[in-house]
This record gives structure tokens, C-alpha cells and sequence, in this order.
């Protein structure tokens, strides 16, 4: 059993973080004029993109590991603290509308729990014990992802969680703005993206938080069009929830397979606003049902449903 807390940061060893780096050269920002701090600041966020693309290799990794994953029955755990806790928790619930995930596909752990999101809770990043007792209340399994966020990369709770599902067989990831981390070796695959010192001295929810959130984009976005979840660039696995997303739909469907508003119309009431279903049906000019049933044998890809429906009919 982990212990509870894991051993306190010495003022050295935080001093010696990337993410925790003083800059000098900003010692003043306080005496700008508001439009020069404006500028200052945006100049250094452009630098996370960059950043971020130098990662790539390591995302895509993440992203075929993720994807084999799920495609098999597992899930995506993401877990850390604080701003990282939030922006994990932010990407699983965007899954669901974005790419109709199914309940529990995606998960999000923060330290701290549900009220963690919203507000802070004293102590939670610290508590290994926590990390073990989320997992295992989740009921990780061997075929699960849990990928850690922790800018520092030392965050107890998002280590102890990364360390006890490998140890359960689970694929690892460790997020994190800090060279050879603990997180990152901890895991099997370490993305470590690494933005320097912050615009505001240690407030990593800045360029780190910004690097995080770019991280999480392209791996759970690539997963899913991994997955089929997509058709080209459209969103065709979205959930028609609102009047917003009614619209939406429609024009996939039109941009998907150019019929009028009239066909589409039509096409989306057969398909009971299924979007992959309706462009099915106008496109290889076949039923709801048929359509249905070839997605289901080809695991919902819209393409591969596609292609054997035209080899059927030659």
C-alpha cells in the first residue's frame, strides 16, 4: 500500500523545476502599461504551440496505444491535480457530445474529487492513497489507459495513479512541461512538452496549463478518428442534444454528401438524427436499417461501412 502523503518538495528541489523558473526580465510587468503586458504576455504563450508540435512523435504513440485500447473495450483515464485535474476532467466530458462516446469511455480523476473541479481542496495533490482509491473505484482493468497531467511532473497523486494502474497492466501516459520527470518515468509513454518558465512566476495553470490542454486535444481528437469517430474532418459521431447541435448536423450531413436540404431533412428523420446513418443512407442510396447494421459490423467507421456497401453492389 502506497502511503498517504507522499514526502514534501524542498525549497531546492522546486527552485530546480522547469515550471518553477523566476524570470528576472519581468521583474517590472507590474509598472506596464496594460496593453504592453497584453503583448508581453501573448509573445510567450505563442511559444506552446511549438512546444507542443516538437511532442508529436510521443502524442501519436499515445494516441494508436489509446486507440488499439478502447477499440478492444478499455477506457481513457485521465488523472492530476488542480488546473491538470481540470483540464482532464474538461476533455472527457467534451467526448461525449463531440464524438458520442460511450458513458464512461473517457474518465476524468481529479485529486480531490467532484468538488475539486470548482474549487480547491487542501492537500489533495499530495495524497497518493487517493490516487489508488479513485482507480480502483473506477475498477481499472489490464485493458485501460490512465494517462497522468501534472506540469511539474512530480505531482504525487498523478504519479501514484500512473504507477498503480501499471502495475494493474494498464497502458500508461505521463503528460507533463518538465524534462525527465517523475511522471514521465513512471509511465510507459512520456509526453513532455517544455514552455519555461512562466509569465507569472510558478502559476502553472498559464503556458503549462496551455500546453496541457493542447496535449489532450490531439490525443483524445486523434484517438477518436482513429476510431472512426470522424468522416474526413466532419463530426459525424456527434449527439444532435440541442437546436445548435440540430444545425450542426444538418450541414455535415450536406457538406458529407452534397443532397439538398430537403433529402437531408429526410434522411436525418429515418435515421433518427444519426448523422453517420443519415450520410449512409444518401450516399450509398440504402436503408436505415442496412446502414446501421454495416456500421455496427465495421465498428462505426463511416468509410469501411461505405466501401463494402459499394463492393456488395457492383
Amino acid at each position: 500500500m502506497l502511503p498517504p502523503h507522499a514526502s514534501p518538495l524542498t525549497s531546492e528541489e522546486l527552485s530546480s523545476l522547469a515550471t518553477e523558473q523566476h524570470r528576472p526580465d519581468l521583474a517590472d510587468i507590474d509598472l506596464l502599461p496594460t496593453s504592453e503586458l497584453v503583448r508581453l504576455m501573448t509573445r510567450d504563450d505563442a511559444r506552446v504551440p511549438e512546444a507542443v508540435h516538437a511532442a508529436s512523435d510521443a502524442i501519436a504513440h499515445a494516441a494508436d496505444v489509446t486507440a488499439a485500447r478502447l477499440a478492444a473495450g478499455g477506457r481513457l483515464v485521465y488523472m492530476g491535480a488542480g488546473t491538470a485535474g481540470r483540464i482532464g476532467v474538461l476533455d472527457a466530458s467534451e467526448c461525449v457530445p463531440t464524438f458520442n462516446t460511450r458513458p464512461g469511455q473517457v474518465v476524468g480523476l481529479i485529486a480531490g474529487g467532484p468538488p475539486a473541479v470548482t474549487l480547491p481542496v487542501e492537500g489533495a495533490e499530495d495524497d497518493e492513497a487517493m490516487a489508488v482509491e479513485h482507480l480502483d473505484a473506477i475498477g481499472l482493468t489490464a485493458q485501460d489507459v490512465v494517462c497522468g497531467i501534472a506540469a511539474s511532473g512530480r505531482t504525487p497523486y498523478a504519479v501514484a495513479g500512473v504507477r498503480h494502474a501499471r502495475g494493474l497492466g494498464a497502458a500508461t501516459i505521463g503528460i507533463s512541461c518538465s524534462p525527465d520527470s517523475a511522471l514521465g518515468r513512471a509511465a510507459d509513454i512520456a509526453i513532455e512538452v517544455v514552455v519555461g518558465a512562466e509569465f507569472i512566476t510558478g502559476s502553472t495553470r498559464l503556458k503549462a496549463g496551455s500546453a496541457q490542454k493542447l496535449v489532450v486535444n490531439a490525443l483524445s481528437t486523434t484517438t477518436m478518428i482513429r476510431l472512426g469517430k470522424t468522416y474526413g474532418n466532419l463530426m459525424v459521431d456527434l449527439q444532435a442534444s440541442n437546436e445548435k447541435l440540430r444545425k450542426r448536423s444538418h450541414r455535415i450531413v450536406a457538406l458529407a454528401t452534397g443532397a439538398d436540404a430537403a433529402e437531408i431533412d429526410a434522411a436525418l428523420d429515418a435515421a433518427g438524427n444519426e448523422v453517420k446513418t443519415a450520410v449512409h443512407i444518401l450516399l450509398a442510396g440504402t436503408t436505415a436499417e442496412r446502414a446501421r447494421g454495416l456500421l455496427r459490423t465495421h465498428g462505426g467507421s463511416l468509410r469501411k461501412a461505405l466501401a463494402e456497401n459499394a463492393h456488395a453492389t457492383r
